[in-house]
């Protein structure tokens, strides 16, 4: 993956971020109309960032979002991996990421050479990675999915071949547990799902025994087996709003919660916390995009990213390959 920082210093506009929150936000609206530019943010950015997005999804609704637009500038806020996507899907565009530090410990734990490497030790094996993974780990792949979709795709596959799947073992897991299919798992894991603790679930199941437990796939087994609906961010939000159940427990990143007390107006949200009452059941990498950083890359049309062209080309055919086959 190759990021590039192109500066554009002759925008008129204003040295340093307005210090007022309304006044920051309006200014950012007036840089969008400007650039004719396209703010897409997933649901685990920060409230305000999420409050000025022009869409907000899950990584497959963002990826379709990315794949339709006709802004001349997209602004990614979320982790690198998704504006990588943006970007193979839209080569001609501009696509921005407010902080290139923003990664993904679950793609930073498959690197390309040993993902290359794993299949090569199973050459008769489709390979199919989740979204969360480097260009250069898609381009080794003959399918990528979300977890929105990871289970139809891959119980659309032939029942005759074999299946890698990486680089979330978690997710791997429920999807074979759901799909009937043995997979063949990258031992990967998301650092945020792994964190929640078991204790505080139970705790909050004890306070609130009429709460719906709502979980993300990437969570470990024993709390998947706490939970009453698994599914994507999308899937966990379209659950809280059509559940008859009167409160939630949430085993999620806690962004979600925000667009849930919008969408569920008077019904209480429980987020989990990590072991020992920590708070890294936040993502430390999707909190680096601020509405500061927001502002600053849309004056100065920076960081942006760029991507070798052969790379792009190989890592496109899988993830198209993913909106063809998605329902």
């Amino acid at each position: 993956m190759v990021f590039a920082a192109i500066q554009n210093t002759g925008t008129g506009s204003v040295a340093s971020p307005p210090r007022h929150p309304q006044d920051l936000r309006a200014d950012i609206e007036r840089l969008r109309r400007e650039r004719n530019a396209v703010i897409l943010a997933h649901y685990y950015q920060d409230d305000a960032i999420q409050d000025v997005a022009d869409f907000i999804g899950d990584s497959l609704e963002l990826a379709r979002k990315a794949a339709s637009t006709d802004a001349d500038v997209i602004v990614f806020c979320g982790v690198h991996f998704m504006a990588e996507t943006a970007k193979i899907l839209n080569p001609t565009k501009t696509v921005l990421l407010p902080d290139l530090a923003a990664g993904c410990s679950l793609a930073d734990a498959c690197p390309a050479d040993a993902f290359a490497a794993f299949r090569a030790e199973h050459p008769e094996h489709i390979a199919v990675s989740y979204i969360n993974c480097s260009a250069a780990v898609k381009a080794h792949s003959d399918l990528i999915c979300t977890s929105s979709n990871a289970v139809d795709l891959v119980k659309q596959l032939p029942a005759d071949r074999p299946i890698l799947f990486g680089p979330d073992e978690n997710l791997g897991r429920w999807v074979q547990a759901q799909s009937g299919r043995e997979l063949t798992l990258w031992p990967g894991s998301c650092q945020v799902h792994v964190a929640f603790s078991e204790q505080a679930l139970l705790q909050l199941k004890l306070e609130h025994p009429e709460a719906e437990v709502l979980a993300h796939p990437e969570c470990q087994q024993h709390l998947l087996d706490l939970a009453d609906f698994i599914g994507s961010t999308s899937k966990l939000l379209h659950r809280a709003e059509a559940s008859p159940a009167q409160s939630f427990i949430v085993l999620t990143e806690p962004g979600i919660l925000h667009q849930m007390r919008l969408k569920v107006p008077g019904k209480p949200f429980f987020e989990v916390p990590g072991a020992d009452g920590c708070s890294c059941n936040a993502c430390p990498y999707m909190r680096l995009n601020t509405l500061e950083k927001l502002w600053l890359c849309l004056r100065d049309m920076a960081p942006a990213i760029e991507m070798d062209e052969a790379l792009r080309q190989r890592a496109l055919a899988p993830i198209q390959r993913m909106l063809e086959m998605s329902r």
